[in-house]
């Protein structure tokens, strides 16, 4: 009994250490025009009223999309999705943006960004699925 507990226990661990081993390898990080888009209308909103603002916003978003480029795997599933079954996709919060994303091989794909204060679930059918 406590060998069978043991390898199960090793073989968990086993898994752990490879996913860490990936989360340390290289990943391309791309930002699709349609998050370029998104960017771009939360940034012209904000910098209507606070300009200075704005650029700090900006800023903050561009380094979370940077830190995918080692630790893809961290963002969580899209709950939206999820609850279809759909894990193709993840998310990463720079509150109270989201940001939404697909890994493919070692390239990630940033889909979207969205304010997570606005309706996500029709949103997101809009632009992950035309």
């Amino acid at each position: 009994m406590i060998q069978k507990r043991y390898l199960k226990n090793y073989g968990k661990n086993l898994l752990k250490m490879a996913k860490k081993i990936k989360e340390h390898e290289k990943y391309h990080v791309k930002i699709t025009q349609s998050a370029e888009r998104d960017l771009d209308e939360i940034i012209e909103y904000i910098a209507q009223n606070n300009p200075s603002t704005a650029i700090q916003i900006m800023e903050r978003i561009i380094e979370k999309i940077k830190t995918l480029d080692h630790f893809p795997y961290r963002g969580g599933y899209i709950p939206e999705l999820l609850a279809k079954n759909i894990k193709d996709y993840r998310q990463i919060s720079e509150k109270p943006w989201k940001i939404y994303y697909k890994i493919d091989s070692n390239i990630v794909n940033v889909l979207a960004i969205i304010d997570s204060r606005r309706n996500l679930k029709d949103i997101l059918i809009n632009k992950l699925f035309k």
